[in-house]
């Protein structure tokens, strides 16, 4: 089952320590992170990778979805 977070809204670093959270608790299962701006986008895109994961990224309206997996 995929882990929700909604970060829209959030300015940094919280979307980045939200996801950082999820990907923990979630260990090897996905995480989708909803975010609302680029630099949160980029930034939580930066953290996965460097936790190993691999990120995929969808525009969402004017809000980005984040496919977050091992």
């Amino acid at each position: 089952m995929t882990e929700l977070v909604d970060c829209r809204g959030l300015s940094c670093p919280e979307p980045v320590m939200l996801a950082r959270q999820a990907l923990e608790k979630a260990a090897d299962q996905p995480v989708t992170v909803f975010v609302s701006n680029a630099v949160a986008r980029d930034n939580v895109t930066r953290a996965a990778k460097a936790m190993g994961r691999q990120v995929k990224v969808e525009d969402e309206g004017e809000d980005f979805k984040l496919f977050i997996s091992k």
